[in-house]
């Protein structure tokens, strides 16, 4: 099996999601969107309050497994699990680079 091979910035996600809140603040541009369970998270600030409840509420390990590109969008799949209800599952991650960084992420089942 080959090693997936995703671009600087979404590789530096997933490895920051396994390390802290601020290091995925790092990620992302000043006015980055993220979409996840139904909320939207505008801004670095309210990024920083998604990571750190998610990380007080849930301990899970993502695995990345597959990536496409469509529509300038980035789109890896990851298997998640940890101690959350219906662990493992696969989830959708639709990322937009702007500059190096991530300036969207849309996190689906």
């Amino acid at each position: 099996m080959t090693a997936l091979i995703l671009p600087e910035p979404i590789a530096a996600y997933f490895v920051a999601d396994q390390q802290s809140p601020e290091a995925v603040v790092r990620c992302f541009t000043p006015q980055a969107v993220v979409k996840d369970e139904g909320r939207s998270h505008v801004g670095l600030d309210a990024i920083r309050s998604w990571k750190l409840e998610a990380a007080s509420r849930y301990t899970y390990t993502s695995e990345p497994f597959a990536w496409v590109q469509q529509d300038g969008r980035q789109r890896v799949t990851s298997r998640v699990t940890g101690n959350f209800p219906g662990s493992p599952v696969d989830l959708q991650y639709d990322f937009r680079l702007e500059r190096g960084l991530i300036a969207s992420l849309e996190i689906t089942l």
